[in-house]
């Protein structure tokens, strides 16, 4: 059985890259990297980082996140673009749709609920 808390640290996880979708990328080559702290029952949370680019962004799912580091650009369908930065913390509920803009390599710590 884990232990009952976990520290959210990258220390000794080992890492999961990824890379947009082609369909949905829209400009530069970002890399995901995930240290996958959580997954149980519907309930992922660890640490994300990505380098520079642009994509789609489609939420079927519930996600709580704080940036630590960088800068991105979440844009809502219809709407006004959004600059997020260190420190920085919302919720996205599920039916977003949109585009995320990383312009300097960003790092959340991220929650969330399918």
């Amino acid at each position: 059985m884990p232990a009952a808390i976990a520290k959210v640290t990258k220390d000794d996880i080992i890492p999961e890259t990824g890379k947009p979708a082609a369909d949905r990328l829209i400009a530069g080559d970002p890399v995901f990297t995930t240290w996958s702290i959580e997954e149980a029952d519907g309930l992922y949370a660890g640490i994300w980082q990505a380098t520079p680019g642009k994509w789609r962004i489609a939420y079927d799912e519930w996600e709580y996140f704080s940036l630590t580091a960088g800068t991105s650009i979440i844009t809502p369908d219809g709407g006004d673009p959004l600059v997020l930065t260190k420190g920085d913390s919302y919720i996205i509920r599920p039916g977003f749709t949109g585009t995320w803009e990383v312009v300097e390599t960003t790092v959340k710590d991220y929650v969330i609920r399918l």
